[in-house]
């Protein structure tokens, strides 16, 4: 398995450049090369990601997830996502389960990985409270930190707050 150049560098402006909010990867079966499947833009969010995902065939994907600590200060998260619908086929999901680790190595500065099969694993409620469980356990900022659910989530319903553009006040 083959990353092209063009994944290398999507994702490198992405990470450092933001022009990207998220990436969807393919694996072409005759070349076994990882090209870009759709490119999502600063504006788009975390549902137009789990759309452009098809119901039939597995993807990788990379998120950019911005969010706000205590502290004001605003951070980033890259999320890989492992896409692996129960429709696709066998010979697809067993290309893709062997092929993710070498796509990681390649992509470098991934903080956290959700492997989904389902719509549903991939549900607003279900990513707020991973990326909330994730941010705690990290301990990010000192003894914790409140995400700002742009692109993800709109409210930090588990929290009970409103999305907000300066610091999200929890308390």
């Amino acid at each position: 398995m083959w990353v092209t150049d063009e994944c290398k560098n999507s994702f490198l402006e992405m990470k450092w450049k933001k022009v990207h909010r998220y990436i969807v990867f393919k694996i072409d079966e005759k070349s076994r090369l990882v090209n870009i499947d759709k490119v999502g833009g600063p504006a788009e969010s975390y549902d137009d990601l789990a759309a452009s995902l098809p119901t039939d065939d597995c993807r990788y994907a990379v998120f950019d997830f911005d969010f706000v600590t205590v502290d004001n200060c605003r951070k980033s998260k890259i999320f890989f996502i492992a896409w692996s619908p129960t429709a696709s086929r066998i010979r697809a999901k067993m290309l893709y389960a062997t092929s993710k680790d070498g796509l990681r190595r390649v992509l470098d500065g991934i903080s956290y990985e959700v492997q989904a099969t389902d719509p549903t694993e991939m549900g607003i409620d279900e990513a707020g409270a991973l990326i909330i469980s994730f941010a705690m356990n990290q301990s990010l900022n000192g003894i914790g930190m409140y995400p700002k659910m742009s692109g993800i989530v709109s409210t930090c319903t588990s929290l009970g707050c409103g999305y907000a553009d300066s610091t999200v006040d929890c308390a």
